[in-house]
C-alpha cells in the first residue's frame, strides 16, 4: 500500500509540530513595537496622532510592492518607544488594501526572529508569503498570517501580527534583571 504525497507530508508536518511543542520555546516575545493604522488619508490620521495626541514623526515610508506611503510616529522615548506607522494606500484600488481594516497590524518585538519562525512554522503557523526581510524601520520582519489554512491552521486569528527582530538596547532592556539595574 502506497502512502499519498498529502499523507506523507501530513505525517512529517505532524512530527515536526510533536518535536516543537515537546522542547522549550526558543525565543521570546519582548513587547509591543508597533501598531499600523490605516486610512484613505494620512493627512487625516496625521492630523490626530500628530496635531492632536502630540506623537513624533521620525520617518517617512513609501512602497509601491507592497502599495504604502507611511509616515512613522514614535510613542515614548528609548528602547521602549512603540513606533506608530499611518498609512495609506499608494492606489486605493490595488492590494495590499493597507487601509482595510483601520487597524492593520501590530508588530512585535522578538529576540530571535529566524528561531521564532523556524519554530512556530514547525508548529502548523502560517506566513505570509515574503519570508523574513527588512520592514519600514530597517529591522528584520516577517508576518503572522491572518488566517490559517489546511497545511498551516494556526494563524493571527483575524490579525496580522509582524514579528520585529529587536535590536540589542531593546533585548538588554526587556532582559528579566534589566528593572534591577535600573534601581
Amino acid at each position: 500500500m502506497r502512502a499519498s504525497a498529502g499523507s506523507i507530508l501530513r505525517g512529517v508536518r505532524r512530527m515536526s509540530t510533536d518535536a516543537a511543542a515537546s522542547g522549550p520555546r526558543p525565543f521570546r516575545i519582548l513587547g509591543l513595537q508597533q501598531i499600523a493604522i490605516g486610512g484613505l488619508s494620512k493627512d487625516r490620521l496625521s492630523n490626530l496622532w500628530v496635531g492632536e495626541l502630540g506623537l513624533e514623526r521620525v520617518g517617512t515610508y513609501q512602497s509601491e510592492k507592497e502599495n504604502v506611503d507611511e509616515d512613522i510616529l514614535r510613542l515614548g522615548s528609548g528602547p521602549t518607544a512603540v513606533e506608530v506607522d499611518l498609512m495609506q494606500p499608494i492606489d486605493a484600488a490595488k492590494s495590499p488594501k493597507v487601509h482595510s481594516p483601520q487597524l492593520n497590524h501590530i508588530g512585535l518585538w522578538v529576540d530571535d526572529l529566524p528561531k521564532a519562525v523556524e519554530w512556530m512554522t514547525g508548529r502548523g503557523m502560517r506566513f505570509t508569503p515574503g519570508g523574513i526581510r527588512k520592514g519600514a524601520s530597517g529591522h528584520d520582519v516577517c508576518f503572522v498570517h491572518p488566517k490559517g489554512n489546511d497545511a498551516f491552521p494556526l494563524c493571527g486569528e483575524g490579525v496580522l501580527i509582524e514579528l520585529v527582530q529587536a535590536p540589542s538596547d531593546v533585548i538588554e532592556a526587556a532582559a528579566p534583571d534589566a528593572s534591577e539595574r535600573a534601581a
